[in-house]
């Protein structure tokens, strides 16, 4: 049975019919794209095909990928807006909970947090990059939260079979990609994602109250910003892929430099004074 059957089986109004349909459209448009976003954002952070497209396209295809999910969920929410049934009424698009329904506030929660990150997405440059990138990294919970939207929509509207069979294949490579993101780059290297060149680099090979020089091994390094997550202040990743760093940070900046040596999956951060190569 089509969506249109189904919303004249349950005597909703002929407006009601189109509205729905556009509603469940863009919906669905906004799942893809908001899964898809997720993906993109993982490998320009990562820089894992940053070799076949180049920082900047990655970049920019995040943010237009980002822009059309946030488009199309405006479209879904503020068009129950215009439906007879009145589901959502006034304020109740704009206030998660407020109508009762808690499908639907987690729905609204997920669009105003991904709002948020978007707005806020171009901060990094005035802000330290530690709190922005935990600020950045709260979209992970608002797509979360919008999957459960859409699955428990699904369900409710009897759509869950769509859902299930194309839901399901989009979800699964942002699932899988998030997974592997957020695993200790010393498993990555068990596992063989990521190549170990050299040993990790340990505090106690390095003096936490002595002065360090810092070089990066260009051959080796391939941006993925491991290192500016650690040590915003000392490494930075450029706009246009270059990473730029300070060769001779202040010794209170110490640990921060050694936890950024470790976290480099290509042991590209070198620190002199040691017999590490990090």
């Amino acid at each position: 049975m089509s969506l249109t059957d189904t919303v004249l089986a349950a005597g909703y109004t002929s407006n009601d019919v189109g509205v729905r349909s556009v509603v469940a459209l863009s919906a669905r448009i906004a799942y893809l794209a908001m899964c898809l976003t997720l993906c993109w954002g993982i490998l320009t952070t990562t820089g894992w095909i940053q070799r076949t497209t180049g920082h900047q396209a990655l970049r920019t295809g995040h943010v237009m990928l980002a822009s059309f999910a946030i488009a199309t969920a405006t479209v879904h929410g503020f068009g129950m807006l215009f439906l007879d049934e009145q589901v959502l009424v006034g304020t109740q698009v704009l206030i998660p909970f407020l109508n009762g329904y808690v499908r639907h506030g987690l729905g609204i929660l997920s669009f105003e947090m991904m709002v948020a990150v978007a707005i806020t997405a171009g901060m990094h440059r005035f802000i330290r990059y530690r709190n922005w990138l935990r600020l950045h990294q709260t979209a992970y919970i608002a797509i979360a939260l919008g999957v459960v939207h859409s699955w428990w929509g699904a369900w409710s509207n009897g759509n869950f079979q769509v859902m299930w069979l194309a839901g399901i294949t989009v979800l699964a490579p942002a699932i899988a990609l998030t997974t592997v993101r957020f695993l200790p780059v010393s498993l990555l290297v068990k596992i063989g994602l990521i190549a170990d060149k050299a040993a990790a680099v340990t505090q106690k090979q390095v003096g936490k109250s002595a002065p360090l020089k810092i070089s990066v091994d260009n051959q080796r390094c391939h941006r993925y910003g491991f290192c500016q997550a650690e040590a915003p202040d000392v490494f930075q990743l450029r706009e246009d892929g270059r990473l730029a760093y300070r060769q001779n940070p202040e010794v209170t900046r110490n640990l921060d430099v050694i936890s950024a040596a470790r976290s480099c999956p290509m042991r590209a951060i070198q620190l002199e004074g040691t017999n590490h190569h990090g």
